[in-house]
């Protein structure tokens, strides 16, 4: 799959025109454009997509763009120039507007269609058809794949106007949902999950959009206003954009053999997957059910290990559709997504999320999204018994990779070498008891203090005379327990603090940032990527005192930072 022709050396990319042999586009390519799409990617109103894997389709500019801030780290990782995020020409492509753009570059982008499951039940009313025929990306418009030093990538504009699948929708993005992912996604490549990457930031000096959203100082569980706010389009990349939702689209119009080249097209997207996903665990030379059943493998691996660092950082997906789940085995989508501050199994940020997408339930929910890819893939498996079976092992497998997975790293958060479950689960008693911060207590205990005042500094509320003895038992169990494992204290307080991040994305910092934003402040923007580019480090003594410390109770249930609603 790779054209090594278009493969560029790092340190040599500072124009579109050093980046446009770079340009490989290999869905388009080698996958099935949809037969009524228009020619001139002028496909901007809601219908319905019958087959085909993608649509040719023009993103929309964003009127009078300016720059608002670019990941330096993430251009520097590319052989990106920093000058390229302010030159005109860059501006232009990644705010939407392609006409200028050097061959062999393309003029028109493209989007997808994907079905959708919450938590592992088929639905169809969200396409307004009814059909499941309308439904997939409403406002994300692709516009370039590229392979650099050797690796893939995909670029796609969050925000780049309507496509066949807006719903008759806007198509836009807003600056505060904008930031809120940009910063999101470096963050969380700084903690060493994996993600999807920010590349740059637009927003339009004239063009703005209604949203629904929180009045100032609101503690209202749903938006009480209607507010005009700025559009802005965010670059985010990755290896590719494909979801368990995709898959399953495909394997719904196989299953209901819903035109004559369904399973064909089935067929076609799970070895694109393969080839761009897992190409380097798969042997090209397998047969097309070998690939299926290492393909269903890899993936839970990915899958259970990502979730299970969701937790070990605190992050809680809070809308985790098959949708909003990359077959890649990354974090895909930053909607209504939360850090959580004060301990709670059930912490969920997002209003219509509802407890099956919760803070510790998302192993659960990760399992019924890979439960739905199974079944896309079990088609194409009926007429070999043995591999059908082994898929179903794997299938029903999952639960027990992701305990594992979870006992893993709740063990290393810890400092233990196995997983102690009395342990944790008198630790998960006493953190909610006392309500105490997920990030800062952790943190603490990577010190190993004598005692448990250190570990006060995360407690949100004052311990009584009996909780305080609790706390200090639970201690003295876990040191006894340290004890036993290799290395002196220090390094394994170094490792636990390679594990146990000390500064955390929190809404109630991120909200001001994106609030500035819009008065043309991006120094906030700047601090915070700043700041959180090093999540696990030691940092000056200003940024701790900013950024090292519990919500401030004003804060608490504040609308739009304790909660907040799907509104983008």
């Amino acid at each position: 799959m790779e054209n090594q022709n278009s493969s560029k050396t790092a340190s040599t990319i500072s124009t579109l025109d050093d980046l446009a042999p770079c340009a490989d586009y290999s869905l388009m390519e080698s996958l099935n454009r949809d037969p009524d799409a228009k020619v001139d990617g002028v496909d901007h109103v809601p219908r319905q997509v019958f087959s085909g894997h993608y649509v040719p389709v023009n993103p929309m500019p964003i009127e009078n763009p300016e720059y608002v801030t670019h990941s330096k780290q993430f251009f520097h990782e590319l052989g990106f120039a920093d000058s390229m995020a302010e030159s005109a020409d860059f501006i232009a492509m990644f705010s939407g507007d392609l006409s200028q753009v050097p061959e062999p570059m393309h003029k028109t982008g493209w989007a997808t269609g994907y079905a959708l499951s919450i938590f592992g039940t088929e639905y169809y009313q969200q396409c307004p058809f009814n059909t499941g025929n309308g439904y997939g990306d409403g406002r994300a418009v692709s516009v370039l794949e590229a392979v650099i030093n050797d690796q893939r990538w995909e670029m796609q504009l969050k925000g780049g106007g309507r496509t066949p699948y807006c719903r008759g929708a806007d198509g836009r993005a807003v600056l505060r949902s904008s930031v809120r992912e940009f910063l999101a996604q470096e963050y969380m490549h700084a903690l060493g999950v994996p993600t999807s990457r920010s590349l740059s930031l637009y927003v339009s000096k004239t063009e703005v959009v209604e949203r629904p959203w929180y009045s100032e100082g609101s503690r209202s569980w749903d938006p009480d206003r209607m507010g005009l706010e700025p559009v802005a389009i965010s670059t985010r990349v990755a290896p590719s954009f494909l979801r368990v939702g995709q898959i399953e689209l495909f394997g719904r119009r196989a299953r209901k053999q819903e035109h004559p080249n369904a399973m064909e097209e089935l067929e076609k997207i799970v070895l694109h997957v393969i080839d761009r996903e897992y190409a380097d665990v798969i042997d090209p030379s397998f047969s097309l059910n070998e690939k299926i059943v290492l393909l269903a493998r890899e993936f839970r691996s990915r899958l259970s290990s990502l979730v299970a660092n969701w937790i070990r950082v605190g992050y809680c997906q809070g809308n985790f559709n098959s949708d909003n789940c990359a077959v890649g085995g990354f974090t895909l989508d930053y909607g209504p997504f939360g850090f959580c501050e004060v301990f709670d199994p059930r912490y969920q940020p997002w209003t219509g999320g509802g407890e099956h997408f919760a803070f510790f339930n998302q192993p659960v929910a990760a399992e019924r999204n890979f439960e739905m890819f199974c079944t896309a893939l079990m088609l194409l498996l009926e007429n070999d018994p043995v591999a059908l079976q082994q898929l179903e092992e794997i299938r029903t497998g999952f639960a027990n990779v992701m305990h594992e997975q979870m006992q893993k790293v709740l063990a290393a958060k810890l400092g233990l070498e196995t997983f102690d479950a009395a342990l944790f689960n008198e630790l998960v008693t006493l953190m909610m008891q006392t309500s105490v911060d997920y990030t800062i207590f952790f943190r603490e205990l990577s010190s190993i203090p004598d005692d448990i005042d250190p570990l006060k500094e995360s407690f949100y509320s004052n311990v009584n005379e009996e909780m305080e003895k609790r706390w200090s038992e639970w201690l003295t169990k876990w040191k006894v327990l340290i004890t036993n494992t290799q290395g002196t204290v220090e390094e394994l307080s170094a490792q636990m603090k390679r594990v146990n991040p000390k500064y955390s994305l929190r809404e109630w910092l991120l909200a001001p940032a994106y609030q500035q934003a819009v008065d043309g402040n991006y120094d906030l923007i700047k601090e915070l990527q700043k700041v959180m580019a090093q999540p696990y480090a030691e940092q000056s003594k200003e940024v701790e005192e900013k950024y090292y410390k519990l919500k401030p109770s004003e804060f608490s249930e504040l609308a739009g930072v304790s909660h907040m609603s799907c509104s983008s």
